[in-house]
């Protein structure tokens, strides 16, 4: 599978590379706006611990906004190359995913040509909404919501729908989410699947969050970035999914309960199993 991961910064991008078990050759390119794209090619395999290998090699970080990661075939299952997991049209499926530095012309990943993923998916932290997210869960969507996309009126909140054009709810395939999150639950990650609502403004206020929770009750996660990424997977006809590692509550601003090292290790830790099972299947 060939998997195309998409994160907004470079902390979020990087904590998804190191997770990335069994990851081969990895090239890098640019993209407009002087962001990068690192394909990932992903062997399905566990390294060995750093102590077992000779070189003491150890796998490099993550840190373009984009992330492709692609499974190898069976040239490269042959030595020919290796890589990360892909995850999404903003990162390829099953093998490519970006990270920093150059690799020689001659690399195999980077003589890659790039093409349409099997999937896409946003990922990165974002706020829970209480009770049921706490800081560290990992919020899978079951639908991505683009929760202020509309009109407010004397009688309400009207979403873009209600009011005649346009759409502001993208629902992955279940059984890509059912994949996803059986995976990750099986390696001992707290996953909850539920709506992952996209703001323009992040909430910061009691009231804002408790205007949310209303209108979307099952609501797991609050984040900016996964509707843009699903209308263009839409637009490409690219199933896509959204991950969210939980750093804070939503509600009043306070940095303080901000848990950010904490939720990109959350991150990290749902790429490890997720290299090993769903990027590297059909």
């Amino acid at each position: 599978m060939r998997v195309l991961v998409v994160t907004a910064v470079a902390a979020e991008g990087a904590a998804g590379g190191r997770g990335l078990l069994g990851c081969g050759a990895r090239s890098s390119r640019p993209l407009p706006g002087g962001h990068t794209v690192t394909s990932h090619l992903l062997t399905g395999l566990r390294p060995a611990p750093a102590a077992d290998r000779a070189d003491g090699a150890q796998g490099g970080p993550v840190s373009a906004p984009v992330a492709d990661l692609r499974r190898p075939d069976a040239s490269a299952r042959d030595g020919r190359a290796g890589g990360e997991p892909a995850a999404s049209p903003a990162a390829r499926t099953a093998g490519d995913a970006s990270v920093p530095g150059g690799h020689r012309a001659s690399d195999p990943a980077a003589d890659s040509v790039p093409g349409t993923p099997a999937a896409e998916s946003s990922a990165g932290i974002g706020g829970g909404f209480a009770p049921h997210a706490p800081v560290g869960t990992l919020v899978l969507s079951d639908a991505i919501v683009a929760a202020d996309l509309g009109a407010d009126t004397p009688d309400g909140y009207l979403p873009v729908e209600q009011l005649g054009f346009g759409r502001s709810v993208h629902v992955p395939p279940p059984a890509l989410t059912t994949r996803l999150a059986a995976a990750l639950r099986t390696a001992g990650n707290r996953c909850l699947v539920a709506p992952v609502l996209t703001v323009s403004t992040v909430t910061g206020t009691a009231d804002r969050a408790a205007e949310l929770a209303a209108r979307h009750p099952r609501a797991g996660a609050e984040a900016m970035e996964g509707f843009g990424v699903a209308e263009a997977a839409a637009a490409h006809g690219v199933p896509v999914v959204e991950l969210r590692a939980v750093s804070n509550p939503v509600g009043p601003r306070d940095r303080a309960a901000w848990r950010i090292p904490e939720a990109l290790d959350a991150l990290r830790a749902a790429f490890e199993p997720l290299s090993t099972t769903v990027f590297v299947e059909d």
